[in-house]
């Protein structure tokens, strides 16, 4: 795709299929309660509405990676917004608990196809190291933004019509992409599946992953009990017989020499953390403005609005400035000083708050921090990507991040979950007893955000701006996806 407007127009493209599956992440959480109701759920059986989600989308994405570079990018993200489509509208007719269930199962496997490659795709398109910063930074506000607009788009469609249109949206969205990505989007046969697909390799990892994120969602619910445990003990059995598997297979799903690349190692490193800051900070933030300050579900949506738009600025503007004048590790420890410092602010959480006051200078730090943050981990994420292993060296960024994602919004749960059950036992009326437990999730995740600056500071090594990296010289040899 020589083309320079095409590649932009493609991009375009790239970003509303990929939002699309990104706002299902958050969109359906302030629907949660009518759905309970109108579809016979059980007060815990209803949280499947999102786990299934999140079990699908988190087990497929380094496998979906992997099969994007055997048979073709553009192919398995065609596929996956095609099963994301139909499993929405299935979705929006549901009649029953097991049915919208299912439906969002093939809606998080639609989402892993579409996620896993879209990086990929973009790397091929750009290789001028200036425009794929650029596009890697449209890209990130995409993700970043995406878990925002999902609340936002969440709060104004259950003010102004039914939960099914939830789901309904997608549908045009998602015949437009399937039309113009099979325009737009540059052809690639891609390897072939006679260079070998690991299927023991592959079942090993999709149990072991989707069994990780079931473990960590029901911590998020029921606690770090005996059962929760001894899931997440069956994942870490299953992954080490995975990498087992890896070292020994002729034509292995995931080669493990990846992370030996410092910078790889380290951004995926930093993506785990930072993406436990971004929803984490979702959370807190979210509960904060219905449970203490008493927001409604248009409100909260409303509140969210300028942190969606300074991280917009953030990723598309300014972190391609500082990446060009400090490079990559510079912007990173950048962006991620200020998402402290926004993780700090919502720790104050006070009782009696006002908006301006009170709530946007954390939604301005947080939305700052996030957008500088993004575009440099996925830039050095995929920096020694080659032809052949661009689709798994993306699905493993997306992984990492959605695993990071749900750990740390289940560690973050159960801190502020055990900090409101004992001041209320002390006396402290509900109210306050979740303000401080919120508080205290607020300082965990400025804790790990502190871990991820040092991880950028002294694991990824300092690169000269003027000079290209060894990940541009790798893809300066790729010429098809």
């Amino acid at each position: 795709m020589e083309n320079a407007r095409s590649r932009w127009i493609a991009l375009t493209v790239l970003c509303i299929g990929t939002l699309m599956t990104i706002l299902d992440e958050t969109i359906v959480n302030v629907a949660l309660p009518v759905m309970r109701e109108e579809l016979g759920f059980s007060q815990g059986g209803v949280s499947w509405v999102i786990n299934a989600y999140l079990i699908a989308y988190g087990g497929l994405l380094i496998f979906a990676g992997r099969l994007g570079d055997l048979i073709g990018h553009k192919n398995v993200l065609l596929l996956g917004v095609s099963l994301f489509t139909v499993s929405s509208v299935v979705a929006g007719f549901s009649q029953n608990a097991p049915t919208l269930v299912a439906a969002r199962f093939g809606q998080g496997a639609g989402a892993a196809l579409v996620t896993a490659v879209t990086l990929a795709i973009i790397v091929m398109m750009f290789q001028d190291p200036g425009e794929q910063t650029r596009a890697i930074g449209f890209y990130s506000f995409t993700f970043a933004g995406g878990g925002a607009l999902g609340l936002i788009a969440g709060g104004v469609l259950m003010q102004l019509t039914t939960w099914h249109w939830l789901f309904f949206i997608n549908l045009p969205i998602g015949v437009v992409s399937v039309i113009l990505g099979w325009k737009l989007l540059p052809s690639g046969k891609g390897l072939g599946l006679s260079a070998g697909l690991d299927v023991s390799g592959a079942a090993l990892l999709v149990s072991s992953v989707s069994l990780l994120v079931y473990g960590i969602v029901n911590a998020e619910h029921n606690g770090w009990t005996g059962m929760t445990l001894a899931y997440l003990a069956g994942s870490v059995i299953l992954m080490i017989a995975f990498v087992i598997r890896q070292k020994k297979a002729k034509a292995p799903l995931f080669n493990l020499n990846i992370l030996s690349d410092r910078d790889v190692a380290g951004a995926n490193i930093v993506q785990f953390l930072v993406s436990g800051g971004l929803y984490g900070s979702f959370f807190v933030a979210t509960l904060y403005l219905q449970q203490v300050l008493g927001y409604s579900p248009m409100e909260m949506a409303l509140a969210f609005l300028p942190l969606t738009v300074i991280t917009a600025l953030g990723s598309i503007a300014l972190s391609p400035y500082l990446t060009a004048k400090l490079g990559e590790r510079i912007g990173l420890i950048i962006g991620l000083a200020i998402f402290v410092a926004g993780a700090l602010f919502l720790a104050r959480t006070p009782l009696e708050a006002t908006y301006a006051m009170d709530v946007l200078p954390s939604m301005l730090l947080l939305g700052l921090g996030i957008g500088l943050c993004l575009p440099p981990i996925m830039s050095l994420a995929m920096s020694t990507a080659s032809e052949d292993e661009v689709g798994v060296i993306s699905g493993l960024t997306n992984s990492t991040g959605q695993v990071g994602g749900a750990l740390w919004v289940a560690i973050v749960a159960s801190a502020a979950g055990s900090i409101t059950a004992s001041r209320m036992d002390g006396g402290t009326n509900e109210r306050e007893s979740v303000n401080a437990g919120l508080m205290y999730g607020s300082l965990v995740l400025a804790g790990a955000l502190v871990i991820a600056i040092a991880v950028a500071a002294f694991v990824i090594r300092k690169r000269s701006v003027d000079t290209p990296t060894d990940g541009a010289d790798a893809k300066a040899t790729v010429h098809a996806v």
